[in-house]
């Protein structure tokens, strides 16, 4: 496994060793105990998974404490460009982003703590996206930045991406209070 740490304290991307052979491939998506090894000790408690056609914009999402959530992404089919926002207001990358393309061929994934909002656009169509969060969903501390905020920079590589109408409705960032202080 090869770990590569950003720019972004916390943020971390994991390249599994893959098996190959004339039956296929073989890798190894989660391991407690290697994970354990790199820093990664979360205790994933819910899986969820997206299927997206080319253009389909989700995010940028967070949940508050305490029903924050850390999360481990991975693409399944396809490819997507995944982008975590920081959001540790004591953080010296706070309202920053880090962007990476995740896909089936590269078998990338990325580790996000607590603390970050987080989005995806489908590059491909039939995108089958992978998380594991480590808590549950909670629908009265979730909270969503406005994809497309100036103040953010993100450069998502596409014109006319396809937004639902809640993630349209998001926080420009300069009205965003954090509720993520360490």
């Amino acid at each position: 496994m090869k770990i590569t740490k950003t720019n972004i304290d916390g943020l971390i991307i994991i390249e599994p060793e893959i098996f190959k052979d004339d039956r296929g491939s073989f890798l190894e998506s989660w391991n407690v105990k290697k994970f354990k090894e790199i820093g990664i000790d979360d205790h994933f408690v819910q899986d969820n998974q997206s299927n997206s056609s080319k253009g389909i914009l989700r995010g940028l999402h967070f949940q508050n404490p305490p029903y924050a959530q850390a999360k481990l992404v991975r693409v399944i089919r396809g490819s997507v460009l995944d982008v975590a926002v920081d959001l540790r207001s004591n953080s010296s990358t706070y309202g920053k982003h880090y962007s990476i393309v995740l896909s089936d061929k590269n078998f990338k994934s990325f580790y996000i703590p607590l603390g970050f909002a987080h989005g995806f656009v489908a590059l491909e169509d039939n995108t089958i996206f992978s998380y594991k969060c480590s808590d549950m969903y909670n629908k009265e501390s979730e909270g969503c930045l406005l994809w497309n905020d100036q103040d953010l920079g993100i450069d998502w590589n596409i014109n006319n991406p396809i937004i639902s109408q809640k993630d349209m409705q998001g926080l420009y960032f300069k009205d965003f209070k954090s509720k993520f202080n360490d």
